[in-house]
């Protein structure tokens, strides 16, 4: 029986050849993927700014009294630097006084940690909302990417504690962190 052996497969080029493709194409989508991913983490963190806004506010409406949004390293007192960076704590602020502290009777109503990829800065150190009849602490909070891959977001802060996130102001300039 005379039976002929036929092999399959690929030949040193083509196999070469397929991979010096995808490490091309590996190395232009590479980028683009870390951008979207800090993307994705500026925006877990300032969609979580946003909503302890409108918890502050409802919270300060349902209890009748000052709510307070203050920057927090152990997340359960006010950092006496105003690093946002680290997370935030928000509580029932009993005896408001316009001071940015928080003690053992007052209620701690939720907490957050911020990731290490983010960066935060707040032109206050301190947001408390009262009840509908006044106002609350109006000013913007920046959220930055470390590495400067993605566009920096900000949670506004209007008079009346509503929230709204934006990549630029109103003039049309973008939020940047100050370096």
């Amino acid at each position: 029986m005379n039976q002929r052996r036929h092999w399959t497969g690929y030949s040193l080029y083509e196999l070469l050849m397929t991979l010096g493709l995808a490490a091309i194409i590996f190395g232009l989508g590479l980028p683009s993927f870390g951008r979207l991913i800090a993307d994705k983490r500026l925006l877990v963190e300032s969609t979580a700014l946003f909503h302890a806004v409108h918890r502050a506010r409802q919270e300060s409406i349902v209890r009748r009294r000052v709510v307070s949004i203050c920057p927090s390293v152990d997340a359960l007192y006010c950092d006496a630097d105003g690093d946002w960076s680290r997370g935030w704590i928000v509580f029932a602020n009993k005896g408001w006084t316009g001071l940015d502290i928080r003690d053992d009777t007052e209620t701690l109503i939720s907490q957050h940690r911020v990731g290490d990829s983010a960066r935060i800065e707040a032109n206050r150190a301190i947001f408390s909302f009262r009840s509908t009849h006044k106002r609350a602490t109006n000013g913007t909070v920046i959220v930055c990417d470390r590495s400067g891959r993605a566009e920096a977001r900000a949670v506004v802060i209007s008079y009346t504690g509503r929230p709204r996130v934006a990549r630029r102001n109103t003039r049309g300039v973008p939020y940047r962190c100050a370096d």
